[in-house]
């Protein structure tokens, strides 16, 4: 079995038009800009369009361009997305998104190798390379009537199957650039703060994760681990929240507005954490559980059953910042 890498390799020593499938967010377009990247064509351009986001109404200028004058508010020449990826590569990100009328136009592109702008009369050849990109099965839309059987064919001449990334052998690599990457952002909070890699027992928690949204949802939670770790976040209270059940979170909700507000808390008693799976305390039992303690964060945790750590996290994250002014102690409310 050629593993997924060796495919691509083999794809970029070809100029053949590739096929890349894959569910949302596992990396199509990176791939995509891999093979673009490694082939004879590098030097030329990489255009890259989102078949679902073309107006069906702009559709052929935006493919083929358009003549100055070809129509009203055409003030200048208009190049079209396959001439500009001219000596380059042409990337057709969800072509299963592209409506039939699209799809008889790219047909006829592809078939003769030329465009032919809106109000010209002949065909201008055009030299590219294609690329597509799909998270759908092709071969149903082509059964339930919604995708061109011969453009099918067209498109698929290499076509190469992107693993989704919990089932991918690399993940321990992916997620060490992706964090590195992270803590290069000019964004972060400490200036002079260098992390260290990801441990062993952070990538385990990282890897048994689903990640429905694949590569895209790993960078996003490791740019908040990078931005929130500095301040004492813990990536298990990251992916508690990421990962939390919506079912129980609207159940929560439900339940906090059903009841009175100074119901949530009961300062005359000792507050006993009664936290399953891992959830947060509440904002309001925070906030009162500092006002009892004098803003003494480190009591404050010990009476909430968290961490010092952790009670940090969730006062940034509830707007709680503790400010001193003189020899008071207050919020930001």
């Amino acid at each position: 079995m050629i593993i997924k890498e060796n495919m691509l390799k083999i794809a970029a020593n070809s100029d053949i038009s590739v096929l890349l499938q894959g569910e949302s967010g596992c990396g199509k377009e990176v791939a995509a800009r891999y093979i673009h990247g490694r082939s004879a064509r590098s030097r030329g351009p990489f255009v890259a369009v989102n078949c679902g986001a073309i107006a069906s109404n702009l559709a052929e200028s935006i493919l083929e361009g358009a003549r100055k004058g070809a129509y009203t508010g055409a003030n200048s020449e208009q190049v079209g997305v396959v001439r500009a990826s001219s000596g380059g590569t042409l990337f057709l990100d969800e072509i299963g998104e592209m409506p039939m009328e699209q799809q008889c136009k790219l047909l006829r592109i592809l078939q003769e190798r030329s465009v032919m702008p809106l109000g010209a009369t002949t065909n201008i050849p055009v030299d590219f390379r294609l690329i597509c990109a799909t998270n759908r099965n092709l071969r149903d839309e082509v059964a339930a009537g919604r995708f061109r059987e011969d453009l099918y064919f067209r498109l698929n001449v290499f076509p190469i199957k992107l693993p989704a990334l919990r089932d991918r052998s690399d993940f321990e690599n992916i997620a060490q650039e992706l964090w590195a990457e992270a803590n290069m952002s000019p964004s972060n909070p400490l200036p002079g703060y260098r992390a260290l890699p990801l441990s062993p027992a952070e990538l385990y928690k990282l890897k048994i994760q689903r990640w429905p949204g694949n590569v895209r949802q790993l960078k996003n939670v490791l740019q908040r681990y990078a931005l929130l770790k500095p301040y004492s976040a813990s990536l298990q209270e990251i992916l508690n929240e990421e990962f939390a059940s919506p079912d129980s979170a609207t159940a929560r909700s439900a339940a906090l507005e059903s009841a009175a507000l100074p119901r949530l808390y009961d300062p005359t008693r000792q507050y006993i954490p009664t936290r399953q799976n891992n959830s947060a305390p509440h904002r309001e039992i925070i906030l009162a559980e500092l006002r009892k303690n004098n803003w003494n964060k480190s009591a404050t945790a010990l009476k909430l059953g968290i961490s010092r750590g952790s009670l940090t996290y969730q006062i940034r994250k509830h707007g709680l910042e503790l400010q001193t002014q003189g020899n008071v102690m207050v919020t930001g409310l």
